[in-house]
């Protein structure tokens, strides 16, 4: 019989890379989605049997934070999170044989700006304002279940980067258009991790039954937004980039209705964790991640 893996939410970027690996190796894949060929978030019945018997459970949904921030999408964004993951604990709790892994989907934005020391799980400190309060709240429902036969693990996940998607692709359409010099003051610490060792982490903690709880899930060397923006420009051939001040992007983003913290957030996360248990990265450096999803 197949193992069976349940994304939920599994139609984004990340969703996608990982059913692609998933079906590698070999693994049944069971989608929950909004969009109609996949399981509904509204059958209930379906989402069990899904479950049942299941390796591990990724869940993945929530709306895209990538929009203004008025109190509809602020609902939106919080309510897509809780609502998934209750909906997920209610169905485990409901399956003769529950999934052995519950991953949950949480954020690295849930740290504060950063700007004086990395975060890490045991001694970062949570921040103040929307974003976190989403964060936050996503890890209380996830964790107010009490579940003895399912391992529960929240990862939280850097800005993701990868081909065909993500945060990449506007990245380099700055660059491509002689926009891709700092923005705001350059030093604010971007934290990220390539979709492949998303992936592997997956895989690690699947194989790990002694792991629960948080992990940051960012690569171990984060860069300043500057290092970030020049290593663009270097990786794609481009020998200027225009800097983008701070009241620059508050304009910019009425127009392509996002929010500046998107940028302008210090996010300076290491995983310290992971490390401690073993795991090593495929793509460490930006260097690497850049020239992997660029020029390979």
């Amino acid at each position: 019989m197949k193992k069976k893996v349940v994304l939920a939410g599994g139609t984004g970027f990340i969703g996608q890379y990982f059913a692609k690996k998933f079906e590698k190796e070999g693994y049944e894949i069971h989608i929950i989605s909004r969009q109609a060929q996949h399981l509904s978030w509204n059958d209930q019945t379906a989402i069990v049997k899904a479950l049942d018997g299941a390796e591990l459970l990724i869940n993945l949904a929530g709306k895209s934070v990538n929009c203004r921030y008025n109190e509809a999408n602020k609902k939106a964004i919080m309510d897509s999170r809780t609502e998934t993951t209750t909906i997920l604990g209610e169905a485990i709790m409901a399956c003769d044989t529950p999934p052995k892994v519950w991953m949950n989907s949480s954020t690295a934005t849930i740290y504060r700006h950063a700007d004086d020391r990395p975060m890490t799980e045991d001694g970062g400190e949570i921040g103040s304002g929307f974003s976190v309060d989403v964060a936050t709240t996503w890890e209380e429902t996830f964790f107010s279940f009490d579940l003895s036969s399912t391992r529960q693990i929240a990862l939280r996940i850097a800005i993701v980067l990868g081909k065909d998607g993500g945060v990449m692709t506007p990245y380099l359409n700055l660059v491509k258009f002689g926009l891709g010099g700092i923005q705001g003051s350059g030093r604010q610490m971007f934290s990220w991790i390539h979709v492949e060792d998303l992936f592997q982490i997956v895989l690690f903690l699947r194989g790990r039954e002694d792991l629960t709880g948080v992990f940051n899930c960012a690569a171990p060397e984060p860069v300043s937004n500057r290092e970030l923006m020049s290593q663009l420009r270097t990786t794609m051939n481009a020998r200027f980039g225009l800097p983008a001040p701070k009241w620059m992007l508050e304009l910019g983003s009425v127009f392509l209705r996002t929010e500046t913290e998107l940028v302008l957030k210090s996010r300076w996360v290491i995983p310290k964790r992971l490390e401690r248990e073993g795991f090593i990265f495929t793509y460490p450096t930006l260097r690497e991640t850049l020239e992997n999803i660029i020029n390979e």
